[in-house]
């Protein structure tokens, strides 16, 4: 079966985000940017599928600026065959993204989609459950455990009570969790082949796609800074401050 994978363009998560001066955003101006790293685990998960006989092929696609072609090489060194790139340099939300994504599928009659259960920038977790309703295609998000049973997925979810397995039919999309697997480092090697396999780049207006945003971004904050912590000489004491602070 054929699997696609989308991929996002984030900053690295070691590196520390910085706020604009004028809170507008985020300042990306010479700071390292990666896949985001629910998405290799992601495109992992797919290229072990591929090991193991039950994908043929695995078309990485990402919705991004033209150096998102690096994330894109990337998910190919790891094991994926050939990409797409969709290129755009506006900020797209889960609701275009989804909507893209439907379109490359519909045109590449994936059987399986896995995608990351969410992106480390806007945390938004929206958008393989939006492509899933919009392919009307069954879906397990938070998958910790992904197997091949007949013509089905079984899928086993996180889920706050601990463990849930879902059977589902294919065609389906599945979100990946921290747990899933470990993705492997790329070889030099595969990274030399990576730049001979084939990587597609189109417009959002290819797929008649309006990408305009929905929402609008007021403002853009740090956090606050943690206020230093004290020391207690007794339970005693530790008990009239927690009760001076509403705690107990």
């Amino acid at each position: 079966m054929k699997v696609l994978v989308p991929v996002k363009r984030v900053i690295d998560y070691n590196v520390k985000v910085r706020v604009k001066s004028d809170q507008t955003g985020v300042d990306l101006a010479n700071v390292k940017m990666s896949m985001n790293p629910f998405d290799e685990i992601a495109v992992e998960e797919a290229v072990r599928l591929k090991e193991a006989g039950i994908a043929s092929e695995i078309v990485a696609v990402s919705i991004g600026p033209e150096k998102a072609q690096d994330q894109l090489r990337q998910a190919l060194a790891m094991g994926a065959d050939r990409a797409i790139l969709i290129k755009t340099d506006e900020t797209v939300e889960p609701l275009a993204v989804a909507k893209l994504l439907k379109a490359v599928a519909e045109e590449e009659k994936p059987q399986l989609v896995i995608c990351g259960k969410q992106a480390i920038d806007d945390d938004c977790n929206q958008t393989g459950q939006m492509l899933a309703a919009l392919l009307g295609w069954a879906q397990g998000t938070f998958a910790s455990k992904v197997e091949k049973d007949g013509d089905k997925l079984n899928v086993t979810r996180e889920i706050d009570g601990g463990l849930q397995t879902v059977s589902l039919a294919l065609p389906a999309v599945v979100t990946t969790d921290l747990r899933l697997n470990e993705p492997r480092y790329a070889s030099l090697p595969n990274i030399m082949k990576a730049k001979k396999k084939p990587l597609d780049v189109k417009e959002p207006s290819t797929f008649g796609v309006d990408i305009a945003p929905r929402l609008k971004v007021l403002k853009v904050t740090e956090p606050p800074k943690r206020q230093g912590g004290a020391k207690v000489a007794s339970v005693a004491e530790l008990v009239g401050k927690l009760k001076e602070a509403g705690v107990i």
